[in-house]
């Protein structure tokens, strides 16, 4: 986070001056149009608003706001769109799970392959993304990048693919 005391847009717009790309986190409440005239590069965008991976009772909800963000990715030119284990909210976990289950990852693997054949239709990659669960996430079930790898593994699926969080595996607590 930088350029805070800025607006939004003109956050984006200094960090692509500065040579950056952009990582774009909740788009529902922003100027699309706005964003895509700063010329900005947007390396990768949230790519779901609801549900949980794992949960079999919320991940058609996973999928189905997926493909409600695909037009927004596809007019800033993003092909990267970030999904994590869980549902968050303000980046915490929506539900907390400290103990993971078997369903649970045939229903994440499950899941993501449907995001990767949604992904293919659109030609975006859906990106699971490892979440620190002792840093600042916790709850999150099935977050480390071992996990999450094992995940894609399982989907098997071209457009679903592992979005390691390097800052958090380089200070030994994302793996």
């Amino acid at each position: 986070m930088v350029f805070t005391d800025l607006p939004f847009t003109e956050r984006v717009r200094r960090i692509h001056e500065a040579g950056f790309d952009v990582e774009l986190w909740d788009s529902r409440t922003k100027d699309i149009g706005a964003l895509t005239a700063t010329g900005a590069v947007f390396s990768s965008m949230t790519g779901y608003t609801a549900g949980s991976l794992v949960d079999p009772d919320s991940a058609d909800e996973v999928v189905r706001t997926a493909e409600t963000l695909i037009p927004t990715a596809l007019e800033l030119g993003v092909s990267r769109m970030v999904v994590h284990p869980a549902e968050l909210i303000d980046g915490q976990a929506a539900r907390p799970v400290y103990r993971s289950s078997g369903h649970m990852w045939s229903t994440g693997a499950r899941t993501l392959e449907r995001l990767g054949r949604l992904g293919e239709k659109y030609g975006v990659t859906f990106c699971l993304e490892n979440l620190n669960t002792i840093l600042d996430h916790p709850g999150i079930p099935l977050a480390r990048a071992k996990d999450t790898l094992a995940l894609v593994q399982a989907a098997g699926h071209p457009n679903a693919r592992l979005m390691l969080d390097l800052y958090h595996a380089q200070m030994g607590r994302g793996t």
